[in-house]
């Protein structure tokens, strides 16, 4: 019988599972290395405090209604796209409201995670971790890892013939970038056009002589707002357009949605994309189309190889370089786990609904955060906590370890379909994603029954945005405020915008 879980890191995963534990009696145990919750988002002006973190300028890229925890609205106030700092205030907000805080052990580092000899019956693990003062080990029934997925940045040198032996300029990943000091005046290449490839360019092309992107396929470029002012992701993020997809071909939704995209501005003029490109890429950054068609920041295809003071790239052109930032993303590695336990997972693919290694003789262990969702990742990381405890305690139960297989084989088969390879593993359609945990759970909102009995919020519910309140409608975890959260949150959007009244009494509707 599950009872105490040790649950590993205090960020926005961390603290989700914290409050699932004790909404399901269960006694949680968060080990955090640092000495604040936060993980990513807590930003230091370090780059060698041994975490990832965020750079200075960072914005969240989904709304604070489509990424705040499912029973907890940010305040009416806040922004609705959050800086890191704030973004950390609202942690701080949830965790004292849950009183979070008392189970967390700071400055703590989670050394080893083993299974102990008899694993096989009692599903427990032997936990040692490390403080200042020494090695404590303890005994846990479950662990939940909340490291998330920005753990061991991926610098591919080796792809770059040149880089280390003749290029005499700097190079640096991501993670080490925290704003623009020491870039002023410089010749910049950024490699890679992600999201993080995206921000550093538009800000570095503010104080550098030049910046240029080498990207290997295409990208399409959105703006967090839509056409009629309201965050993207309120707009698109809907149960209507995600049933739109499932009945329409392919073919045609992918026709639909290059064709918006192309409606902001012609990507194939700004040598972005193509909508005949095979593989391609989604980025939301509102600047830098403008930058391209200044000419601030210049496209260009991969690198070739590096000479001693400049770029050759595979169309035969050259560019002098002083600094090379490399955004390639990250890798995920947990060390503490014991080989047995980490080699039967290689990606979030491997795992069962990307939350629990499915040969593993008890569901004891839980990967929690490792996602990548087509929206808000701290959304989907609650609804997996929300998941996993049930299971913890009882309420749910896993499907034989056949199944579990079968459905990982066939999930696989679908990202495969339709994802760039670097995306493969984890890229997760976000309504499809939070409907089939919430099944499992048991707190999938029942249109029907809305219809039958509330049909204001059954329309709210299809016609409106997927908000996370969604899922505490019914079941266990049912929240009395989510039906008021979900037919106010037009208000919570307008309300940071009104430092300002303009009277629209004459200017027709």
């Amino acid at each position: 019988m599950v009872r105490r879980v040790a649950i590993i890191g205090a960020g926005a995963s961390g603290l989700a599972s914290i409050k699932c534990c004790l909404e399901d009696g269960l006694e949680p145990t968060c080990f955090e290395q640092s000495e604040d919750i936060g993980g990513l988002w807590r930003y230091v002006g370090t780059a060698d405090c041994g975490r990832t973190s965020v750079y200075r300028s960072v914005i969240t890229n989904t709304s604070k209604e489509m990424s705040c925890f499912s029973d907890f609205p940010c305040p009416d106030n806040f922004p609705n796209f959050l800086p890191h700092h704030q973004l950390l205030e609202y942690f701080r907000m949830y965790a004292q409201h849950f009183g979070l805080l008392q189970h967390i052990r700071f400055q703590t580092t989670v050394r080893s995670v083993r299974k102990r000899p008899d694993f096989s019956t009692s599903g427990q693990w032997d936990v040692v971790t490390e403080t200042k003062t020494g090695r404590e080990s303890h005994i846990f029934d479950a662990v939940m890892v909340c490291t998330g997925r920005y753990q061991e940045p991926i610098l591919p040198l080796a792809s770059f013939p040149g880089i280390e032996t003749r290029f005499r300029g700097r190079y640096l990943h991501s993670r080490e970038y925290r704003d623009t000091e020491g870039f002023q005046g410089k010749r910049v290449l950024v490699v890679g056009l992600g999201n993080t490839g995206g921000d550093i360019s538009v800000e570095l092309s503010r104080v550098a002589a030049k910046v240029f992107i080498s990207a290997r396929s295409s990208t399409w470029v959105v703006s967090r707002i839509s056409s009629h002012g309201f965050p993207l992701d309120m707009v698109t993020r809907t149960r209507l357009i995600h049933f739109l997809e499932w009945l329409l071909p392919s073919a045609i939704m992918k026709r639909i949605k290059f064709g918006k995209f192309n409606s902001w501005f012609n990507h194939t003029n700004y040598g972005l994309a193509s909508v005949q490109s095979p593989k391609f890429n989604v980025i939301i950054n509102e600047e830098l189309p403008f930058c391209i068609l200044s000419g601030t920041v210049v496209l260009k295809p991969t690198v070739k190889e590096f000479t001693e003071s400049s770029a050759v790239f595979e169309d035969g052109t050259m560019e002098n370089i002083d600094v090379v930032v490399f955004t390639t993303g990250y890798g995920f590695s947990f060390p503490f786990l014991e080989d047995s336990v980490r080699s039967l997972f290689q990606h979030s693919s491997s795992l069962y609904k990307s939350i629990f290694p499915p040969q593993l003789e008890k569901p004891t262990l839980a990967i929690v955060g490792l996602i990548q969702l087509m929206g808000s990742v701290m959304v989907g990381a609650e609804m997996q906590a929300r998941w996993v405890t049930s299971v913890f305690a009882g309420f749910n139960k896993l499907p034989p370890i056949s199944r579990m297989m079968e459905d990982i084989s066939k999930k696989k088969k679908q990202l495969a379909k339709g994802s760039p390879p670097e995306q493969v593993n984890t890229r997760m359609n976000f309504v499809s994603y939070m409907d089939d945990l919430a099944s499992c759970t048991g707190v999938k909102p029942s249109l029907l029954w809305l219809l039958l009995t509330d049909p204001r919020l059954a329309l709210a519910v299809f016609f409106g945005p997927c908000l996370p309140y969604q899922y505490r409608l019914r079941g266990r975890g049912r929240w009395s405020g989510a039906r008021g959260a979900i037919l106010t949150q037009r208000q919570r959007v307008l309300e940071p915008l009104r430092t300002r009244i303009v009277d629209d009494s004459l200017g027709g509707s």
